[in-house]
């Protein structure tokens, strides 16, 4: 692991003891990191690399303005502080606002459960790549094209503030992404999978069956009848029900979205009604053993539980301590930063809607024409806006599961959506594939979940009818 000196945080103590009188808050994050990125693209390795870096960045606030600066040379942290409260106080012009929280002198290690794979050679990596590779290639010769994606990362990360904090954390993250692309005429379809993990190596081993599932998917879904464009009763299952939650309703939970957005805010109002009273909705980095999951945020808050929803009403949002304190609210541990280069932002961590009481298979009862949609593909949302593709879909008829489809994508309204849920299924599960985006820091590591849904009145796109 990449190292930082060892009487560094009697260095940081010493800096902002100087600094401090001239600031309202200073912040420093140090950050040592190393990780691995593997490509393969066909039947070619198209990235392989290990990398290391040791960098930081420095926070200071001023009458309500921020300065930011980054730095991958330690030598240079004072005059980087120098900068960051320059440019401070040369914006600063309104009051500084944060939520208060407790001040932790604490150093925490989020515990493997397995192999950590810094200890696994980069040609064993490389070999399990081209293993997923020859199984999407040879589920059919209409596989036209694969990929295969490996990353770990490991960091440590020390953050030092004026208020006291002094905090020492360190984690390690590994993803995989499988794809395969099937070709019969003009016809082209596409199968996914991806999955991670902060527990173990072995977390991404022996993947067979699922990575042969994506290929397979593509070809089966060659021969398929796109579905006929029309508004449908859907059920979906957990991992679209995660996707839904993040991407369509977590994100307009992110109270920088709000309090930069009056309209947003008015919309968001605490109080109001978006669900049936069956609905939960939370996130919160305090249940241990998924993606999201950490002990203090970057700003050293602890990591919460927040409820969102509660009883179909909205109760909560996730916070920094800026936007709790500019909303008279309580900091939720959700400012996050994907490496030292970037500031903390609010972000989600663990995103889930809470199992219900019906039974998966009478979601489908009374449904004459309706559409079953597992898996994901991709998607998109603007504001409360989504559109989802799903990765496999059925019709349903009569209540029953019926003939396979495809070009299935789900679109609507995030509020008007979860004020059409009819059932909440008693089903549940976690997806730690996700890679959250957010104000230019892509694949910052989050958890999804929840149960199987059934929605009226949802948008399906497909052939016209």
């Amino acid at each position: 692991m990449a190292s930082l000196p060892a009487n560094i945080k009697d260095l940081l103590s010493d800096l902002i003891a100087r600094y401090r009188s001239q600031i309202d808050y200073l912040a420093i994050r140090l950050e040592a990191a190393e990780g691995s990125d593997i490509l393969l693209r066909g039947n070619r390795i198209e990235t392989l690399s290990e990398g290391i870096s040791i960098g930081g960045q420095v926070r200071a606030c001023y009458r309500g303005g921020w300065g930011f600066a980054s730095f991958n040379q330690l030598s240079t942290l004072a005059e980087r502080i120098e900068e960051a409260i320059a440019a401070a106080r040369l914006v600063g012009e309104e009051e500084t606002l944060l939520a208060p929280i407790p001040l932790v002198q604490d150093t925490c290690v989020l515990p493997l459960t397995g192999t950590d794979p810094r200890q696994v050679p980069l040609l064993e990596k490389k070999l399990l790549c081209q293993h997923y590779g020859e199984i999407l290639r040879s589920v059919s010769p209409k596989v036209a094209t694969v990929s295969v994606r490996y990353g770990d990362s490991s960091q440590r990360i020390i953050l030092a503030t004026s208020e006291g904090t002094l905090l020492e954390q360190s984690w390690v993250d590994m993803e995989m992404r499988f794809a395969a692309t099937a070709r019969n005429g003009d016809t082209v379809q596409t199968g996914r999978e991806t999955t991670g993990s902060r527990k173990a190596y072995e977390d991404l081993v022996g993947l067979d069956a699922q990575v042969r599932s994506a290929a397979q998917r593509a070809v089966d879904s060659l021969v398929l009848p796109p579905v006929k464009g029309n508004t449908y009763t859907v059920v979906i299952d957990p991992i679209l029900t995660g996707l839904f939650v993040h991407e369509a309703f977590g994100h307009l939970s992110e109270a920088d979205m709000a309090y930069e957005n009056p309209d947003l805010l008015e919309v968001m109002s605490l109080g109001r009604r978006f669900g049936p009273s069956e609905l939960q909705i939370f996130d919160g980095a305090a249940p241990a053993g998924h993606r999201g999951s950490y002990f203090y945020d970057d700003e050293g808050t602890p990591a919460t539980t927040t409820q969102l929803i509660k009883d179909g009403v909205l109760v909560g949002r996730l916070h920094s301590r800026e936007t709790a304190g500019k909303l008279g609210e309580e900091a939720t541990g959700n400012a996050r930063c994907l490496n030292y280069h970037y500031p903390p932002i609010v972000r989600m961590t663990n995103t889930w809607i809470e199992r219900g009481n019906t039974p998966v298979q009478d979601l489908f009862s009374g449904i004459e024409e309706g559409v079953y949609a597992r898996n994901w593909l991709g998607g998109m949302t603007n504001g409360e806006m989504f559109t989802f593709a799903a990765g496999e879909a059925w019709m349903i008829r009569n209540g029953e599961i019926a003939e396979p489809v495809r070009d299935v994508t789900l679109s609507g309204n995030a509020f008007k959506t979860l004020a059409d849920i009819e059932a909440i299924g008693d089903d549940f599960f976690w997806d730690e594939s996700g890679g959250c985006g957010k104000g230019g820091q892509s694949g910052l590591p989050v958890g999804c979940g929840g149960p199987s849904l059934r929605i009226q009145n949802v948008v399906v796109g497909g052939e016209t009818v």
